[in-house]
């Protein structure tokens, strides 16, 4: 009989998976079965300075304030993944046995009934330091949880790849990657997605323990993010940057055509010419939640009063129109949850469709045994 596993490890074959939403989503519900959970993450990739000169994980952080977790439920992360620390492995400055320091944080301090690890973005990052999602679960001894974000049907090919490679690299009698997650599928390739690909992995030995729903909410960026790739000014309400962006519109058009176009798009921020008053009383009078005003010019007063009426961001930015739709669009590529109303979304997403009795089945824990 196959012996449980102490330790989850939540991994991607992409970076911007939805790892960090996954830790979040299951810890409520592993939680609920009476299991005693606690976190870390190895390979620190979202790194923040403090004012103070300290780096902290971002992820990390928010990840243990929503938890609630105790600093003995919380293994440190041994390596801040950035440039430099390339550099200095690259010139055998850092000769740090990584490994070693996993063993000793990870393995020799007991902590909970499970420990979830988000594992590095993808399958190859942290090689170099002895820190990829294959080395840390063969020297810890992990399950692996996949978290996948759906493009197509021919996802099925990524994640057939990345069975071999994680099942091929255990070396032991037992399969290591006991599930996937599957995220963001639209609403119209569900059905294809549950009638072909999820029986179709299952017949592979990949077990499909969620397929969600794409969400516009959880593929929203805040108006601070913007702010923040953009190196944007912002003109008036400064205190609205917690709005939520679902979409993206460009007001090049004339305002006529500007008018039907932004009332078909919800939640928007809308990029125009800071000369472009017309296009920017448009925007301002369907459902907005920032102004991007690209060439430096400042808007007119009447602008910013009804933009300070209606509670809607302006920001100003040194950019022509064309880099600032690609910067934006790279931030939706790059989402994140770390926003209140997106724990709540990713927690209720999966309530409904993730099969925690089937993952503490595979991690070899009784789920009848834990408390209802």
């Amino acid at each position: 009989m196959l012996t449980s596993f102490k330790y989850l490890l939540i991994g991607s074959i992409e970076t911007y998976s939805g790892k960090s939403a996954t830790v979040l989503g299951l810890s409520d519900q592993i939680k609920q079965k009476g299991l005693d959970i606690a976190y870390g993450k190895p390979l620190g990739t979202c790194l923040h300075n403090n004012a103070d000169g300290t780096v902290v994980e971002e992820d990390v952080q928010f990840i243990t304030q929503n938890l609630k977790l105790s600093e003995n439920h919380v293994a440190p992360t041994l390596l801040a993944l950035d440039e430099v620390r390339v550099q200095k492995r690259l010139r055998g400055e850092d000769q740090t046995n990584y490994q070693q320091s996993l063993i000793q944080h990870y393995l020799q301090i007991p902590r909970g009934d499970l420990m979830l690890l988000e594992g590095a973005g993808n399958l190859a990052e942290g090689n170099l330091f002895g820190l990829s999602l294959l080395q840390v679960a063969q020297v810890l001894d992990t399950a692996v949880l996949l978290v996948h974000r759906y493009q197509s049907l021919l996802s099925v090919e990524a994640l057939l790849s990345a069975k071999k490679q994680i099942d091929d690299g255990c070396g032991r009698q037992r399969q290591r990657l006991i599930g996937v997650v599957i995220n963001e599928v639209p609403a119209e390739q569900l059905e294809a997605g549950n009638s072909l690909l999820r029986p179709f992995l299952e017949q592979q030995g990949i077990p499909v323990l969620a397929m969600l729903p794409k969400s516009d909410l959880l593929c929203s960026v805040s108006v601070e993010e913007l702010v923040k790739q953009l190196g944007a000014e912002v003109l008036c309400r400064s205190d609205r940057l917690d709005l939520l962006v679902e979409s993206l519109a460009i007001g090049a058009m004339n305002v006529n055509a500007a008018v039907k176009y932004f009332r078909k798009r919800r939640n928007k921020a809308v990029v125009t010419g800071g000369d472009r008053v017309e296009i920017q009383q448009a925007a301002l009078e369907t459902s907005t939640q920032c102004l991007i005003l690209t060439g430096q010019l400042p808007p007119p007063a009447f602008i910013l009063n009804r933009a300070e009426e209606l509670e809607i961001p302006i920001l100003s930015v040194d950019l022509d129109t064309l880099t600032t739709v690609e910067i934006v669009h790279r931030t939706f590529g790059q989402v994140r949850v770390h926003e209140p109303l997106k724990v709540e979304c990713i927690r209720q997403l999966m309530s409904e469709y993730f099969d925690i009795n089937r993952l503490l089945s595979q991690l070899g824990l009784n789920p009848a045994a834990a408390v209802s």
